[in-house]
């Protein structure tokens, strides 16, 4: 049987797992609409795919791998390193929005590793799409990108992933996706299969199963492989390591399925071998070379896991302890890549991640399983570069209304950022910013705020380049509650005139909590449990009920971003609050004297 083997790549929200799923359906692999890639509960909720996966489908006598693939820019060394496996891209472009920044960091990729993608825009049936546009930027962004000449003559597939429909001209009369399976066996050559050499694999992506333990994704490039070969695991330190295969899984439609051999230019799930790794040669032979290896992103952010010692610590975790922490992180580094650890401090681990929400994913997944901690704010990484100090630097493309783009732009300068593009859009401006990830942290909610929540805000990590200096942001305080017990909308009202608070009425707060922010920018103590002073007078206005203001809601991903350099976000499976490292006002006076 003929194997052909790609990826599906795009920006975040353009439309890959919506085609993955509409073609699984249509070739009969799944037969449940409301089966989908995306199965991740964290990726149901937030609509994106975290985690990238793998599926198969049978269309005329030939089995498809398809590598769903993820959108956002932080789970971008997901993609870089499934593209070594593949043998072509379906690059996807919404028709209205046009290539964004990972359409472009996912093209350069593939088109590096001598790929010729297949074009698909998608949603050709929005109300503002523009097709012929999109397709012109796309061809720009190939030249821009140093595309040779057999590159740039890419397939077009118009697409409407969400109804399943593709078609070759936009004009053509289509009511499924047989075009653009018709296109992939017509341009995709069939994977390379030479069964009678030696066995050769590498995995670029890891799983884990409590019963198989650490599992290896990847493709046969030669050879093949049954159930109990021996086999050695080659890495590039030299090391070569010894195993036995004790299982083989192949991919059909979301599930894996159990197979007795793989054959070469397959991908394929193997089991057996604890110690294997992204990028190792899993040969048949100790003297077999290796495959040229495949590169991890650097982490860019770095932030310190703690246990929880606040005075609500313990209430509604499951795991608390610093060895149950611990275990969890190791387990994590199993299966994610991008994510560095260093045990060895003695109160708190030091976790290194690609971004916010790289680092949020793995703190809500913590949360739920019932874990209690706590987190430092996050910081960039200071790289030393040939004797000066380099700092990550992301690529921001912003979309908003034109009314907002002068604060946007104020914004920017007073972070660092410098803008290398504006040019208006069909009803918005978009501007594009390169800013060092210091600048960058803390403004998603500024954003949102600016532009009333209709900007579009989309990063991309570029690399490191030399350090800019001191960083001045928007300065707020603390409100910090002074006492212990149940706020009370009395004193909430006399509080909310200086600031926007975290908390409602008759919640339990502790000394030390941050419950809201202070609008002139310096920290403050206050009594949220003061009530009311009673006396035999009556008013007029006794009556008159407390008008609050709703809180504003403390998520982790907002409470990562506002957490302040003398604070830890305290994370619970029920509740998030943020607090002051030293929680009596006593301590932190005396703490700010030594400083000085």
């Amino acid at each position: 049987m003929e194997i052909r083997n790609i990826a599906i790549i795009a920006h975040v929200d353009h439309g890959k797992t919506k085609l993955t799923d509409a073609l699984m359906r249509q070739t009969g692999m799944t037969k449940d609409d409301s089966i989908s890639m995306d199965s991740n509960a964290l990726e149901m909720e937030r609509g994106i795919t975290i985690y990238s996966k793998n599926t198969s489908v049978f269309y005329k006598g030939t089995k498809i791998n398809i590598v769903d693939t993820p959108g956002h820019a932080d789970f971008g060394s997901e993609v870089e390193r499934i593209l070594r496996s593949i043998d072509s891209v379906l690059l996807v472009v919404d028709a209205q929005e046009g290539p964004m920044p990972q359409t472009k960091f996912v093209l350069k990729k593939s088109l590096e590793l001598g790929l010729k993608p297949i074009v698909v825009i998608n949603k050709i049936d929005k109300m503002a799409a523009r097709p012929e546009w999109t397709l012109e930027k796309v061809q720009e962004l190939f030249i821009d990108l140093g595309a040779d000449e057999n590159q740039f003559n890419f397939p077009v597939v118009y697409a409407i992933a969400k109804d399943g429909i593709a078609k070759k001209n936009l004009a053509d009369d289509s009511k499924d996706l047989t075009p653009l399976l018709e296109m992939i066996l017509e341009k995709v050559k069939p994977a390379e299969a030479d069964v009678n050499l030696p066995f050769v694999f590498q995995p670029f992506n890891l799983a884990y199963d409590n019963y198989l333990g650490r599992l290896g994704i990847g493709r046969v490039y030669e050879g093949t492989l049954k159930n109990s070969d021996k086999v050695f695991i080659k890495k590039h330190t030299g090391e070569i390591i010894s195993g036995r295969i004790t299982k083989i899984y192949t991919f059909e439609g979301v599930s894996k399925k159990e197979a007795t051999i793989a054959e070469a230019g397959d991908i394929v799930m193997i089991a057996g071998l604890p110690d294997i790794y992204i990028g190792d040669t899993v040969c048949a032979e100790e003297t077999r070379e290796l495959l040229p290896a495949i590169k991890i992103d650097e982490p860019t952010i770095t932030l310190n896991f703690l246990v929880n010692n606040s005075p609500y610590a313990g209430r509604e975790g499951k795991f608390v302890t610093s060895r149950q922490i611990k275990e969890r992180l190791e387990k994590e580094l199993e299966v994610n890549v991008g994510l560095k650890i260093d045990f060895s401090p003695v109160d708190h681990y030091e976790v290194r991640g690609r971004g916010e929400l790289h680092i949020a994913i793995l703190l809500e997944n913590m949360r739920r399983e019932g874990f209690e901690l706590q987190v430092s704010q996050p910081r960039v990484i200071i790289k030393d570069v040939d004797g000066v100090k380099h700092e990550p630097f992301e690529e921001l493309t912003i979309d908003t209304p034109q009314e907002f783009v002068s604060v946007i732009i104020e914004k920017m300068a007073g972070r660092k950022g410098k803008m290398t593009e504006m040019r208006p859009e069909q009803n918005h401006t978009r501007l594009v910013f390169e800013i060092p990830t210091r600048g960058f942290l803390g403004y998603r909610g500024e954003f949102i705020v600016d532009t009333r929540g209709e900007g579009i805000l989309c990063s991309e990590v570029i690399g490191f380049k030399p350090y800019v200096g001191e960083i001045e942001k928007r300065a707020v305080g603390s409100m910090i509650s002074g006492e212990t017990g149940k706020t009370l909308s009395y004193s909430l009202a006399n509080l909310q005139e200086r600031g926007s608070l975290f908390v409602g009425q008759n919640i339990e707060v502790y000394e030390g909590q941050v419950i809201g922010n202070t609008s002139k920018g310096q920290d403050m103590t206050v009594n949220p449990i003061r009530g009311k002073h009673l006396t035999n007078m009556r008013s007029s206005n006794s009556d008159i009920s407390i008008q609050l203001t709703p809180p504003t809601e403390l998520t982790l991903e907002r409470g990562l971003e506002i957490t302040a350099a003398d604070e830890y976000l305290e994370i619970t499976p029920k509740s998030i609050r943020l607090r002051k490292q030293l929680l009596t006002e006593t301590d932190r006076v005396r703490a700010a004297r030594k400083v000085q």
